[in-house]
């Protein structure tokens, strides 16, 4: 069997052990309320946001109703790899595992892959169903460039939040501890950014929290680029025409790539340096 297909093996393994565990039986509802729930509460056609503002089009709606990956679909995958190392090390799983004639690094990278596609696999269905409800709702089909932009801007934060907890459990052996890395990781993420932001636009002399103010704007669509959150709503931004926080394109590109490697190589650094 070549390196490809232990790969594939070993993460189609980590797969269906995931996604047919107790945990995502828990969490698939979370997720069905989080994501089509949103993507219908956002579609309504009277429904008015603050300041007045009505969604338009099927691509601003599930803008908006991205904040259901945000802070559902971001937490699953915390929840659901939080123990994808600890847990083989404190059973001693872990060193059956590197007793296999197969490399660390392929190990390691099928354990990514496993993990990801595990979350991945029903948010992807869940969002097409989100689309599908906007249809049934709007009677307007969203174009397939948005489609495939909010996939792939959505599988790009989740393999992000996979990894970074991969690499809290690979720091320690107690689960209690892995989860508390992984939940303390997406909360900084997830509510205290904007604290950070707002400490450097005060450290700066910037007006906080002005949205018509030009400084603002571009120092929180900077500051951005620093967080997971914050390129994935750049990445969606990008096929929004009103919306322009002066941050091109190619650097949410760059950056969403630069998420995705270091990451992965620090993981995977870190699993041929472990110990059992």
């Amino acid at each position: 069997m070549n390196h490809l297909l232990r790969i594939k093996s070993l993460s189609t393994r980590v797969f269906w052990e995931r996604i047919r565990s107790t945990r995502m039986a828990i969490m698939f509802p979370i997720l069905v309320l989080f994501l089509p729930g949103m993507a219908w509460g956002f579609s309504d056609p009277n429904i008015v946001l603050p300041g007045g503002h009505q969604p338009e089009g099927p691509m601003e709606i599930m803008f908006y109703a991205s904040l259901g990956v945000v802070f559902g679909a971001t937490m699953c995958g915390v929840m659901l790899a939080f123990d994808g190392v600890s847990r083989d090390r404190a059973s001693g799983v872990f060193e059956l595992r590197l007793a296999q004639p197969m490399p660390r690094t392929h190990q390691a990278i099928a354990l990514m892959l496993g993990m990801w596609q595990a979350i991945f696999v029903p948010v992807a269905l869940l969002i097409l169903l989100s689309f599908v409800i906007i249809r049934w709702r709007l009677g307007e089909w969203a174009a397939l460039s948005d489609v495939l932009i909010h996939l792939s801007a959505t599988g790009l934060i989740l393999f992000w939040y996979v990894v970074f907890t991969l690499l809290a459990s690979s720091r320690t052996k107690d689960q209690g501890t892995a989860v508390a890395f992984g939940i303390g990781m997406w909360f900084l993420f997830t509510f205290l950014w904007a604290l950070v932001t707002t400490m450097v636009a005060y450290a700066s002399g910037v007006a906080i929290g002005e949205q018509n103010d030009a400084q603002w704007v571009a120092l929180e669509g900077a500051l951005d680029l620093l967080s997971p959150n914050g390129v994935y709503h750049h990445i969606l931004e990008t096929r929004l025409e009103d919306v322009d926080r002066g941050v091109a394109a190619w650097q949410a590109w760059v950056m969403a790539l630069l998420w995705s490697v270091l990451p992965t190589w620090w993981f995977v650094r870190r699993m041929n340096d472990l110990q059992p």
